[in-house]
């Protein structure tokens, strides 16, 4: 239960009281957050669900699909993309760097990739809103799921914080190698089911999807743990919506 009030706590804008803040509890909490995801997927889905048989449209369903996520989350993992983006972007030493992404404000390279990332996700889910609502759904819960996963990977041993305080600091090297893959497995046989509700080819598609978004999310980590010397908060809001629009993309592919 100490997870689980981490994961969502931390995570979302539910109401879930965090009774312990120490690594044992942050370690449960990474292994815990793709649970979180799910739920906030589910929810995405549940906007689209309700707007499409009212004849919304398909693209009108993608903007608020996307835009459940940013306010169940209230928009700081869209915020530490931005703060991310500035960073890398500001070509200055790391110590440098991480004073900009502290700083209040966003910059160009901030303000660019958060308008293509969430272009790109509203792209993606409209392309699969016009296929159906359930493909729809299924990518938005698939995609919340990886993009959580992508915390917990972000959270295993080996990756180093990159400051000694924050969000970043509390759960960087907590998750054990072996905790993250058989979450990693947990949610690949997810994508396999789910894809298989739609058809056998669905199925594939899905977990090529999940290995996507891990991938892309990965490549990012690799990044700013060499760019910043190891990963804060900010990083972990990058990683997320990196993953998730990976997964999304992925999925309109083929």
């Amino acid at each position: 239960m100490d997870g689980l009030r981490f994961a969502f706590g931390t995570l979302t804008v539910f109401p879930a009281r965090i009774t312990r803040w120490d690594r044992d509890a942050a370690r449960a909490g990474m292994v815990c957050a793709p649970l979180a995801g799910l739920v906030v997927g589910l929810a995405s889905a549940a906007a689209g669900g309700v707007l499409l048989p009212l004849g919304a449209g398909p693209l009108i369903a993608a903007v608020v699909t996307v835009a459940v996520p940013a306010v169940l989350t209230r928009g700081l993992h869209l915020d530490g993309l931005a703060d991310t983006a500035d960073g890398l972007g500001s070509a200055k030493p790391a110590e440098d760097a991480l004073r900009i992404m502290k700083q209040s404000d966003i910059g160009p390279f901030g303000v660019i990739t958060l308008v293509l990332a969430l272009l790109a996700q509203v792209a993606a889910v409209y392309e699969l809103y016009g296929e159906g609502w359930a493909h729809g759904a299924i990518a938005v819960v698939l995609a919340g799921t990886v993009a959580r996963l992508a915390l917990t990977h972000a959270s295993r041993h080996g990756v180093p914080a990159a400051r000694p305080e924050g969000l970043g600091a509390i759960v960087a090297e907590t998750v054990p190698v072996r905790s993250a893959t058989l979450c990693t497995a947990a949610v690949l046989l997810l994508a396999a089911g789910t894809g298989l509700l739609l058809s056998p080819y669905d199925a594939v598609h899905a977990v090529l999807a999940v290995g996507a978004g891990l991938a892309a999310a990965a490549l990012l980590l690799r990044r700013c743990v060499r760019r910043f010397g190891g990963v804060t908060g900010d990083v972990f809001g990058a990683v997320e919506e990196t993953a998730a629009t990976a997964t999304l993309v992925a999925l309109t592919l083929g």
